[in-house]
């Protein structure tokens, strides 16, 4: 999911009018999904889950996910997300050895775990510009170090993989035109070898760059008012129309379908 700050803890309120399955979505940073009104089906090639109101997901660094969102009735589908960046997980993460979750997806429930009292100290922390930086990160490291204690293990890999640096570099400008011999630069790399690089990892640089667009084009319909014709110009589309479509071979639903339920 792109649209986080992989540098800090940001919090996400998300909202989905219609059910959609979004494949191959990729998680940079650490996620935590508190699920508030209907439920949303995680897969990875190893395991399947799927959270009801009341509780929580997490999605461990570097996860490619495929997720269906499902309302309920006639209330949308309505969740709180939360990214943690690599260095507060670590901190608290790191020494697990053996112990740590290789699935990539972890789930607490409702009555057994009561994931949403956490909830008000991260808002109240996030909200608090008056705290000093260390003072808060000491605060948002709480929610993890409880997450521990309830069995859950979050492991960040040792090595950036190349196609995380890839979307890393294109989410600082969605809107330039990127090239792969403009990105191999930035990355100290030849163009023949950033192209084998990602095609070793079963993606290549076009697909890269447009699942990047997209997936943050998807966290702005879900977390913000903004109108679409602004959104598909801020994710680098050229045309709202030309956003849509491509939203729409990818998704399967058109971008307003997110905030509306299809008629």
């Amino acid at each position: 999911m792109t649209g986080s700050n992989a540098d800090a803890v940001a919090l996400y309120p998300i909202t989905q009018a219609t059910t959609a399955t979004f494949t191959d979505l990729y998680l940079r940073v650490a996620f935590l999904f508190f699920i508030k009104t209907g439920s949303k089906q995680v897969r990875t090639p190893s395991e399947t889950l799927v959270a009801e109101e009341g509780d929580l997901l997490i999605c461990t660094p570097g996860s490619l996910v495929t997720m269906e969102n499902r309302p309920v009735l006639d209330r949308s589908y309505r969740a709180v997300g939360l990214s943690f960046p690599d260095h507060l997980v670590r901190a608290v993460f790191d020494g697990d050895g053996g112990r740590r979750n290789r699935s990539g997806i972890q789930l607490l429930r409702r009555d057994a775990h009561r994931p949403f009292d956490i909830l008000p100290l991260i808002e109240e922390t996030l909200r608090n510009q008056r705290l000093p930086q260390v003072i808060k990160e000491n605060r948002l490291a709480e929610p993890l170090l409880w997450l521990k204690a309830q069995g859950v293990r979050i492991a960040v890999p040792s090595q950036e993989a190349p196609m995380s640096r890839v979307r890393r570099l294109i989410e600082t400008d969605l809107g330039h035109a990127w090239r792969a011999g403009e990105v191999a630069r930035h990355l100290a790399m030849s163009e023949p070898t950033l192209r084998r690089v990602l095609a070793g990892g079963g993606q290549g640089f076009a697909k890269i760059l447009l699942n990047t667009r997209l997936e943050h084009g998807l966290c702005l319909l879900q977390t913000s008012n903004a109108a679409i014709s602004d959104i598909a110009l801020t994710c680098g589309f050229k045309t709202p129309s030309h956003f849509s479509d491509a939203f729409r071979r990818r998704f399967g639903i058109r971008p307003r379908e997110i905030r509306s339920a299809a008629t």
